[in-house]
């Protein structure tokens, strides 16, 4: 599982391990971006969508070819937003220098779009239907406000102008959401605020070569698994203004036969999310059960599953 925007924090790419693919992985990305790869790893640098959306990139993609080195190879893969980046990359949709350059463009796209006075506020503690209802009371044609992700069966989320957010944590506030936070997202994701630069980096990827995964890749925008090359290019490059639901995808992963969820660095909120399941399978995130457990975890499954 690889995390999107907003799981980032300084230090997260000099906390890899220093191993082969990490360092073969970040000199690519240095080559390809015609940068310091760790200038992007600051406080500073995350401030900027495009540089939290790279370095989401190259630590997924680092995270998983150094576990693939110690035999920890996936069978599956599914992403929330720019997760679905890498996790594309890992399932041999993408190669990875391609990846880098379209999300570097994805991420310009979506921060000229909306440079500030939007962003993006989770509801926990309310069912879907219960945010759905305060965001049309509290949503105005002007400044609209939409439902961008349903994360878990209590935790929404809400994107939108900066004044249409703060009406909506007062009012759900109210209606007896246990918190409202703002997240760490300088713009509207995952809504069509996003159509027109999600349309801009279809035409930019028109010439980019995909292919069909080599293992398994699933959409939490699809809600389903993705099996076409061209199906996994629209995913990509439309899934900024697409909503996610991430707890019916992890719960159709389960139903399909994996048991194992491994959540890539930099964090552990995938694992946080994941839903109750019958039978229950296992989630687990490389920043709390550590490189080497997760490897060993990740082999015994693969096995199971074959």
């Amino acid at each position: 599982m690889f995390a999107g925007q907003g799981a980032q924090r300084p230090g997260m790419l000099a906390d890899l391990p220093d191993s082969p693919p990490v360092r073969r992985t970040l000199a690519q990305a240095a080559d390809t971006l015609g940068l310091d790869v760790g200038a992007l790893d600051s406080i500073e640098a995350l401030a900027d969508t495009q540089n939290v959306q790279l370095a989401l990139t190259v630590a997924g993609v680092a995270g998983a070819r150094h576990l693939a080195e110690q035999g920890a190879v996936p069978d599956a893969v599914m992403g929330l937003s720019i997760g679905a980046w890498p996790a594309a990359v890992v399932a041999g949709a993408i190669g990875f220098a391609e990846a880098l350059a379209l999300v570097a463009e994805r991420g310009r796209l979506m921060a000229e779009a909306y440079p500030s006075g939007y962003g993006m506020s989770a509801v926990l503690g309310l069912s879907e239907d219960r945010v759905r209802g305060l965001v049309a009371d509290v949503s105005r044609d002007d400044a609209p406000l939409y439902i961008g992700n349903v994360n878990s069966d209590e935790q929404i989320v809400v994107a939108g102008d900066d004044d249409g957010l703060a009406r909506l944590a007062e009012t759900a506030r109210a209606a007896g959401a246990r918190r409202v936070q703002r997240l760490d997202m300088a713009v509207p994701s995952h809504c069509p605020l996003l159509d027109e630069p999600a349309a801009q980096l279809a035409n930019v990827a028109r010439d980019t070569l995909f292919d069909a995964p080599v293992i398994a890749y699933f959409s939490a925008n699809a809600r389903r698994r993705l099996w076409r090359a061209d199906a996994i290019r629209d995913d990509l490059v439309y899934n900024m203004a697409k909503p996610v639901y991430w707890a019916a995808s992890a719960r159709i992963v389960h139903e399909s036969g994996f048991h194992l969820a491994v959540e890539m660095p930099p964090s552990h909120v995938l694992t946080g999310l994941q839903p109750t399941m019958e039978p229950p399978g296992e989630a687990v995130a490389v920043i709390d059960t550590g490189w080497h457990n997760a490897a060993a975890l990740t082999r015994r499954a693969t096995v199971d599953n074959r």
